[in-house]
């Protein structure tokens, strides 16, 4: 029997939960709670398509209140552990608190759609390379920018200084959001994920994923969190990141590490061609946004 959570305990996990959910995934989920028999492997399939929905379940599976000895990873096994009806407390918590103006929706939309195109490359990407944990790489192409909408919530310029951290061709991303705002999304992102009680290792990715030629321009050890960061860096390339977040035409981040990254990646030109090919055909890529 699974135990279930009260109200107060909800809403002590629902604090500091800002991201809001995606509309849409909210009415499907709704509509998925009012069948006769609703089915908890599809309530688990659309939370893990959503970043707010996501890090809340596996925040709460990953709590004192559950005890567990290891760190849950599947959106799918975090659901089964707590149950239908805490799950739906708990989406019906977040739902109350995301009433958005439609302003806000739209430019969200750009986040939520390269979130969840780029965990889906990632998960394959990391199964093409034989990486032991796919739920990892998908998690972390999922929550790896889960600091921009709370950056998007805080500052009115924040989508302009985006633009313009994507276009720089020498310093970092993260060094002109700090040159503006004194604070990035990576950092923002690693404490949000350390709230959710994410593993540390992606924790560590999310803060780096922006000092990617530290690990690829430099001779630096083989470790977990490399791989995770190399398969994220081209499911980002994939994706088109540059051109949805960014604005930009050239990928100037993928241009100087890309060799490095394929070289750790055991990867070719062509691999990623067909990567490209059968993403595009998929629907998933920056071809299919235009």
């Amino acid at each position: 029997m699974h135990p279930e959570l009260s109200e107060e305990q909800i809403l002590h996990i629902m604090q500091g939960i800002k991201i809001p959910p995606q509309p849409q995934i909210l009415v499907d989920l709704q509509m998925e709670q009012v069948m006769p028999n609703p089915d908890l492997k599809e309530i688990a399939r659309l939370i893990s398509q959503d970043v707010g929905l996501a890090g809340t379940v596996l925040k709460v599976v990953n709590s004192p209140f559950f005890g567990l000895k290891n760190r849950i990873t599947s959106i799918q096994q975090a659901a089964s552990l707590i149950g239908l009806t805490s799950i739906v407390n708990i989406i019906n918590g977040l739902s109350i608190k995301s009433q958005m103006p439609d302003e806000t929706i739209v430019h969200m939309n750009r986040f939520w759609d390269t979130a969840n195109d780029i965990a889906k490359i990632a998960l394959s990407i990391a199964k093409q390379v034989g990486f032991p944990n796919p739920d990892l790489a998908y998690l972390l192409g999922l929550f790896h920018n889960c600091g921009i909408p709370l950056l998007m919530a805080r500052f009115d310029n924040y989508l302009e200084v985006m633009e313009e951290s994507y276009a720089h061709p020498e310093l970092r991303v993260v060094d002109i959001e700090n040159r503006h705002l004194n604070t990035n999304h990576a950092v923002i992102g690693y404490y949000t994920a350390k709230s959710w009680n994410l593993p540390a290792v992606l924790c560590e990715v999310i803060a780096e994923h922006h000092s990617a030629s530290r690990y690829f321009l430099e001779d630096t050890p083989d470790s977990e969190a490399k791989t995770l960061l190399a398969i994220l860096k081209l499911a980002e390339h994939i994706c088109g990141n540059h051109s949805i977040l960014g604005k930009q035409e050239v990928d100037l981040e993928w241009e100087s590490i890309s060799a490095g990254v394929l070289t750790h990646l055991g990867l070719g030109e062509y691999d990623i061609e067909q990567m490209e090919a059968y993403f595009e055909e998929m629907g998933i890529g920056f071809q299919n946004y235009n």
